[in-house]
């Protein structure tokens, strides 16, 4: 049987006859940096997302980075979502090319990696739907509810673009075919664009809704950087360009242009840089991106090591499952400890500089709840065969139903 990897091109699908399908290898490297940029999501959320108790025994949102802004820079790190876009590009143009060289429909492809996609995302929505009336019975305030639901359908935004964005992977492989690496570039222009419009002299005639005109040319920029990554066509002189490039306009965006210093949402700014993708977040994960393809070969080297590889492996084995249930994993340790009244670190507004640190012990009861949590769901990853057509359209209706109640339409 024939063995095929990453880095080795497929049959074009012009062959008369499909060859038979490949055992694919793991590329550890991409693996590693898979499991990289999704360990980065909990552990970011975890960190720079409180809660506070107020009088009632409710549980609100709350953000040190708010009150203690010198927290800013620890979102440049923790911000990896440059970087998951870029494997993501890269691993499905492999993908995509496999199952043309089958003979299968570019719609057969882009279905089943929306279905795997979305699976999971439907799952831990139509838990809760089910799960928060009983929360109710029991005694959990309302508030804490819908603050519990804003947090476990705020990270599913992603699963949506991310999901968007691999139904283009044609057109970014046509994109690449004409463009090479450039084929990014003018998703830069677009946001640049857009960025102007929202922040120079005439914001104010702008409307709101031009801003989401970014929305996907932005996370779209670190995908297309995979697939051309994937095709070939951007190597290490690109890489190169790409991280001194990034970190050239990182550094300019903030110093002469003042965009806000945070790479995610803080209360009470008027300005974010992430919803939607402004031309810091780009710069970031233009940075990123470059180093990563730069260090792919050493990180390649470093999963060859048994103590290395099996963690990332285990994250990688279910990484959907893992995205859509961390904030589940910190609330499972919140909600009971609400009744009990403030408790340091975990349930005490971050309104003070050493919050951090208070919240630093927490982190692996939160880890280890949720790899139990992980370990229990991770089934919803996997095709619901089990399941008759009603359950499955059960499920959808409810999950339906429990992002209305987070986003305040029920």
């Amino acid at each position: 049987m024939v063995s095929v990897t990453y880095e080795q091109q497929v049959s074009p699908p012009s062959l008369p006859t499909p060859p038979p399908s490949p055992t694919v290898q793991r590329d550890r490297a991409i693996d590693a940096l898979r499991a990289l940029a999704l360990l980065a999501v909990p552990t970011g959320h975890w960190l720079v997302g409180g809660l506070s108790l107020d009088g009632k025994g409710a549980l609100h949102n709350a953000s040190p980075l708010s009150t203690f802004a010198p927290l800013a820079p620890l979102t440049w790190v923790l911000q990896m979502l440059g970087i998951f876009f870029l494997v993501g590009g890269y691993a499905s143009v492999l993908s995509y090319r496999r199952s043309a060289a089958r003979g299968e429909r570019r719609t057969h492809w882009i279905r089943g990696r929306l279905i795997r996609l979305l699976r999971p995302a439907v799952g831990v929505t139509a838990v809760w739907a089910l799960l928060a009336p009983l929360l109710y019975v029991l005694g959990v305030p309302e508030t804490t509810l819908r603050t519990s639901a804003t947090l476990v359908v705020q990270p599913l935004w992603f699963v949506l673009v991310y999901a968007v964005v691999t139904a283009l992977t044609p057109y970014c492989v046509a994109a690449t075919s004409r463009l090479g690496g450039w084929a990014a570039a003018p998703l830069v222009l677009t946001v640049a664009v857009v960025d102007f419009l929202r922040y120079g002299p005439y914001a104010e005639s702008i409307p709101g809704w031009v801003g989401l005109v970014s929305l996907f040319p932005g996370w779209l920029f670190g995908y297309q950087l995979g697939v051309s990554w994937g095709e070939k066509r951007l190597g290490r002189r690109g890489a190169w360009l790409l991280c001194a490039g990034g970190a050239t306009l990182f550094a300019l965006l903030l110093v002469v242009f003042h965009y806000p210093m945070s790479m995610v949402g803080v209360p009470g700014q008027d300005r974010t840089n992430s919803h939607p993708p402004s031309l810091l977040v780009i710069a970031l994960a233009a940075a990123q991106c470059g180093a990563a393809i730069l260090l792919r070969d050493r990180i390649a080297a470093l999963m060859r090591k048994p103590a290395l590889w099996g963690p990332v492996s285990a994250v990688n084995a279910s990484a959907m499952t893992s995205l859509c249930w961390h904030q589940t994993a910190m609330l499972t340790a919140a909600i009971p400890a609400a009744t009990l009244g403030p408790i340091t670190g975990l349930t005490t507004a971050p309104d003070f500089p050493t919050w951090m640190l208070t919240r630093l012990p927490w982190l692996p009861l939160f880890a280890i709840l949720l790899i139990t949590l992980a370990h229990t769901t991770r089934h919803l990853e996997t095709p619901w065969t089990a399941l008759s057509r009603g359950p499955r359209i059960l499920a959808g209706i409810l999950a339906v139903g429990f992002s209305a109640f987070a986003l305040g339409l029920a």
